[in-house]
């Protein structure tokens, strides 16, 4: 059973009210920068009144325990609290690609994916549209929505708003992408990335807890941690992983991904306008290993 379905009505009010008051003025992630949204003002992240979508799928490219055989739920949302000059989804982070649409109907696409088979409904960058998706599941719970709720974040969130999320999300996959902001603001626009993705991140396994799986192998609750491996960065992830390893979230499943390729506006900069090298994947996987990080993924480069 997902965990939404314990909420009580009034439960349910107080998360949907708490994320309407920081949805105008806008503090929603780390930026608080108090866009007007409600008055026609957009937040840094490009986000307005309107919940904007950029597609919604049944997605095969997740980790096997999100995907597995018939996909997961992916709602694409627009725009992104982080500025990372490598995204790979860079029309929909950047360029704000999409279409925009009513609770209503956010709702009716959640059902449509249950209908069509999805293991789960897998929110992509839902922080700016919270208030909207909150309300749009309480929605779907009330029309049969039953299959868990995954959060795939940049891991750049705040607490107290992940806090509010507490039994509403089943299966948390934050990024963990930096260990200090030494290269987040050349990289990614946030000079303090570590400071909130940490206690974030934190919050978000002691509500979830370790990764367990139904008989299908198919994850129910629970942490997945992933970080992307960057060209010359070796030392960054070397850190991530050790501060992982003594973190409160040690029990989380890591997924180790070497998948970057140089997009956007990443080609502008020499040291990472390349993929990672076979080299420098091996030496972090190699030391994720000699961490105790087995339970999980490893990608080939």
């Amino acid at each position: 059973m997902p965990l939404y379905e314990t909420l009580s009505d009034e439960e349910w009010e107080e998360k949907i009210e708490f994320l309407k008051k920081n949805f105008c003025p806008c503090r929603l992630c780390p930026r608080m920068c108090g866009a007007e949204r409600e008055n026609g003002g957009k937040g840094v992240c490009g986000a307005e009144k309107r919940v904007k979508v950029a597609s919604f799928n049944l997605h095969y490219g997740e980790e096997p325990p999100v995907s597995g055989e018939r996909g997961s739920g992916t709602i694409f949302f627009s725009g992104c609290t982080m500025k990372c000059v490598f995204c790979q989804n860079y029309p929909i982070s950047h360029l704000f690609n999409g279409q925009f649409y009513s609770i209503e109907a956010l709702s009716g696409m959640f059902l449509d994916l249950q209908a069509r088979g999805a293991h789960n409904i897998n929110f992509v960058s839902p922080t700016p549209y919270l208030f909207h998706a909150v309300k749009a599941l309480r929605l779907a719970c009330k029309k049969g929505l039953s299959i868990p709720i995954v959060y795939n974040t940049s891991g750049y969130e705040r607490r107290e708003v992940i806090e509010a999320l507490e039994r509403v999300v089943d299966v948390y996959m934050p990024d963990l992408k930096y260990h200090d902001n030494s290269i987040s603001p050349r990289y990614s626009g946030v000079n303090n990335y570590f400071e909130h993705a940490y206690p974030a991140i934190g919050e978000m396994f002691r509500q979830v807890g370790e990764l367990r799986v139904d008989e299908e192998g198919i994850a129910r609750r629970g942490m997945i941690l992933r970080h992307l491996l960057l060209p010359g960065q070796v030392e960054n992830s070397r850190k991530v992983l050790e501060i992982f390893s003594r973190s409160s979230f040690k029990g989380a499943s890591l997924s180790l991904m070497s998948q970057y390729f140089p997009a956007y506006r990443a080609v502008e900069m020499p040291e990472i306008n390349r993929r990672v090298s076979s080299e420098e994947y091996e030496e972090v996987k190699n030391y994720a290993l000699s961490l105790g990080f087995t339970d999980g993924w490893f990608q080939d480069v």
